[in-house]
């Protein structure tokens, strides 16, 4: 199968990359020199390349940063998305299209609502969140509008080696190394309350190429483990794989102006379309992401 993946440079593209050539498939790849904004350019990649799948990850994704200037992530993640579907239709052959949303999107939840399924009520709490959101409306209008093979998958938190430290798990996992090296005795952080559920990286973009081959056109398939963990567990659970005793210190300045306590879903829809299931436990997870910034 020949393969374009936008955003193809950034953490689950390089991941997705190496998994779709493993799996024997054709890929090209598009990533920031390419405004997927920008119709025109947009409309001259596709044609370019033909692809008979496109996995559209290309988003600003920092939910913190998209409070400060939410114009650009609103640009990018909802006119991208619609601009990266007429594309596609353009060609003669429409391919099929995966478009990559967000767990956030379910917003602050009640404990009675978990685990979230995909009909939940969806109430984005950030800039970010309401940028997937309508972007998943917009993936799915092609879909109601046009007959568009649009497969949506709703992902909640995934990590692992090669992740931004914009994010938490890989930020606080560099920060305890450096503060080993440093012996330094303890760390500002963020909220350690929240709780999130983790899926490996290499097992989410096993679940995408899944979802090109099985996933119905026009459905939203939730790509979680159905286990939530606090982050001070997850925390904990660094410290002492880094060997070190360091106290953690919230910093109000690392706070969030809303941050949704508690997210876990279910992936039931996904097992049933493609009998996917997460292989990779948290704790190896966070081993390989502690490595990997040993190893800088």
């Amino acid at each position: 199968m020949r393969a374009l993946i936008t955003g193809g440079k950034g953490f689950v593209g390089q991941w997705l990359t190496a998994h779709l050539k493993d799996s024997g498939d054709e890929v090209v790849v598009i990533d920031i020199e390419t405004d997927v904004a920008d119709g025109a350019a947009v409309r001259r990649v596709v044609s370019d390349v033909v692809p008979e799948a496109i996995y559209h990850l290309a988003a600003m994704t920092h939910v913190g940063e998209s409070w400060d200037d939410p114009s650009p992530v609103l640009r990018v993640n909802v006119l991208g998305t619609a601009e990266m579907l007429a594309a596609a239709r353009s060609l003669p052959a429409a391919p099929r299209v995966l478009v990559v949303s967000s767990a956030e999107v379910y917003g602050v939840v009640t404990p009675e609502q978990l685990p979230l399924g995909e009909d939940t009520p969806k109430a984005p709490a950030s800039p970010y969140a309401a940028s997937k959101l309508a972007a998943e409306d917009v993936a799915l209008q092609a879909w109601r509008g046009f007959g568009q093979p649009v497969v949506v998958a709703r992902p909640f938190n995934h990590i692992g080696p090669g992740q931004s430290p914009n994010f938490f798990v890989p930020a606080l996992a560099k920060r305890i190394v450096e503060a080993r090296r440093s012996r330094a005795g303890s760390l500002r952080v963020g909220t350690l309350t929240t709780r999130r559920d983790f899926t490996d990286v290499r097992d989410v973009v096993v679940a995408y190429r899944l979802l090109m081959e099985k996933g119905a056109p026009g459905m939203v398939y939730n790509v979680c483990s159905g286990h939530d963990v606090a982050m001070s567990e997850v925390a904990d659970d660094l410290l002492r794989l880094a060997g070190v005793d360091i106290s953690l210190e919230t910093d109000p300045e690392l706070v969030r102006p809303v941050d949704v306590p508690v997210l876990r879903g279910d992936a039931g829809l996904l097992r049933a379309a493609t009998g996917w299931q997460p292989k990779i436990p948290l704790a190896t997870t966070l081993a390989d992401v502690l490595s990997s910034w040993e190893a800088d």
